[in-house]
């Protein structure tokens, strides 16, 4: 059984920063892509960033381009989202995915599993 444990969110205010942790259990983790996304009330769930296998290719979106940094431990099993310098629109919950396969894209219709989202509230 895969699971996907997501841990690290909270309240920040605007400057600040927080990070997400992704444990994974039930995959050999390192042949697996992974990602974070975000979806904020009313909107559509987001691509964030990503990483491939052994961390050597890592998109962001746009928005979160030179404030955020995804990294991956594979001995732990773990992905991390460093975030910094937060903004009000950055508050959403974050979900950690993986996909069946090394390679990571943005879309997320290709990844199969989900954590159960992480909340990241930030004050201004």
């Amino acid at each position: 059984q895969v699971q996907l444990v997501e841990s690290g969110g909270g309240l920040v205010q605007a400057g600040g920063s927080l990070r997400l942790s992704c444990v994974v259990s039930g995959l050999t983790f390192s042949s697996h892509g992974m990602a974070w996304f975000r979806q904020a009330p009313g909107k559509e769930r987001e691509f964030v960033a990503g990483i491939n296998g052994i961390g050597g290719y890592t998109p962001y979106g746009d928005s979160v381009k030179g404030r955020f940094t995804i990294s991956r431990d594979n001995a732990k099993n773990t992905v991390y989202l460093q975030m910094n310098s937060l903004k009000p629109e950055d508050a959403a919950v974050y979900y950690c995915a993986a996909r069946e396969a090394y390679a990571v894209v943005t879309g997320d219709g290709h990844y199969d599993y989900w954590g159960q989202g992480a909340q990241v509230t930030v004050s201004s």
